[in-house]
């Protein structure tokens, strides 16, 4: 495991985005990571030190002024028992605190303290974000050594909010530990991927298209975790609601044959990962204006021509990445067509996975796959999107040094 040894002092500051520290601890102590929390009186609005110590396996630390803990000066010890401080979420006044030299509880005591790196995660409203001040304390930040990660842009808790104000996703920040902690967590560094993502549409009309029912989730996953791995990203998107992941550069199309046009101008790559939801056909020749409904009057005809194999045209080109992906999207005979579609398209392996209507996988959060290869099958359980996309990224890393 990627952080099997390491000691990692967790400082959970006060916002709604505390919740995500629960799921962080996780990461890190499945990857080997011992974690010792310390939460500041804030933090505790928001999830509760009963949740921090279960998880950790540790003692909470909340009191500069503890009597048990402070018997042997306990802040200097937390501020040196670590090979890592993490400081997610870091609030702003958390940030103005470490700008400024403040040590007035423990966590800015421990943060004033301490020699070892400091990896934050900046979360808040992006206007706080935004603020002079806020942007002042963030430079002096980066100019005394301070990493960051984050924040990233999204929607906010409060409704009708959004902008750059998001803490980082948990598995964000476990990488940019990796990449702090040990440079080997990067098995796909130097390597170079493409990754296609959510549905592409076809117009009728101006106002009108033939789409598939994709949200992007998997494939916006797929790319991040790759990057975080260590590969150099693009990924190329149709049109799709979630943000673009963090350390990809994005290429954003409507249209199949834009998408192809795309991946095609990026080739020779090593990894190509086509996850897309390309629509099988467009209008031979889509109209001008918008098409009117007329009283009495039959619809007019659509005439379809078939869109361009993306995925077959990347597993038979003459610059073929070395390791080429695609996604089978099923209602029925789920291995059947798969290992069809691996023969026919030219691939290494494909993912494939049943989005019959009931399964809630089409835009849902979670999927449930089978990987098939010449190897055979994998099935895999049901698992969270960004856990698919993690265990891919791995299995594709494993798969070049193999190769």
């Amino acid at each position: 495991m990627a952080l099997t040894g390491k000691r990692i002092l967790l400082i959970i500051s006060g916002g709604i985005a505390a919740y995500k520290s629960l799921d962080l601890i996780r990461r890190l102590r499945e990857r080997g990571a011992s974690v010792r929390p310390i939460m500041t009186r804030a933090a505790q609005e928001f999830v509760t030190p009963l949740a921090v110590g279960a998880l950790s396996a540790s003692h909470v630390y909340v009191d500069l002024f503890s009597r048990e803990d402070e018997q042997d000066v306990g802040h200097i010890r937390l501020a040196r028992e670590n090979d890592l401080v993490i400081v997610a979420p870091a609030s702003a006044d958390l940030m103005a605190k470490m700008a400024h030299g403040l040590a007035d509880d423990l966590a800015s005591a421990v943060l004033l303290a301490t020699d070892r790196p400091v990896l934050i995660a900046p979360a808040m409203n992006p206007k706080m974000w935004a603020a002079a001040a806020t942007r002042r304390n963030a430079e002096t930040l980066k100019a005394d050594g301070i990493h960051f990660i984050g924040p990233m842009a999204g929607e906010m808790a409060e409704s009708n909010e959004a902008g750059i104000g998001r803490m980082a996703e948990p598995l964000e920040i476990v990488a940019a530990v990796e990449r702090l902690l040990d440079g080997t967590a990067r098995p796909l560094a130097g390597k170079t991927a493409i990754v296609t993502s959510g549905p592409t549409h076809e117009p009728i009309d101006p106002v009108r298209y033939i789409a598939n029912r994709s949200s992007g989730r998997q494939g916006h996953a797929i790319a991040a975790a790759l990057a975080r791995l260590g590969a150099d990203v693009t990924l190329v998107s149709g049109p799709v609601t979630v943000p673009d992941p963090a350390g990809v550069k994005t290429v954003h199309v409507e249209r199949a044959e834009e998408m192809l046009d795309a991946v095609l101008s990026r080739l020779p790559v090593d990894i190509a990962v086509m996850v897309a939801a390309v629509a099988d056909w467009r209008v031979a020749s889509s109209a001008d204006q918008k098409i009117k409904k007329r009283p009495g009057e039959a619809p007019p005809p659509l005439q379809l021509a078939e869109n361009p194999d993306i995925l077959k045209t990347v597993g038979h080109h003459d610059k073929r990445p070395k390791l080429v992906i695609g996604f089978a999207a099923e209602t029925q005979d789920i291995e059947k067509n798969g290992r069809a579609k691996l023969e026919r398209k030219g691939a290494d392996m494909i993912v494939a996975n049943d989005v019959s209507p009931e399964t809630g996988i089409m835009g849902g959060s979670r999927n449930r796959v089978k990987i098939i290869s010449a190897q055979g099958i994998d099935e895999w359980p049901d698992l969270g999107k960004d856990e698919v996309a993690e265990r891919l990224a791995q299995l594709i890393a494993e798969r070049l040094a193999g190769a």
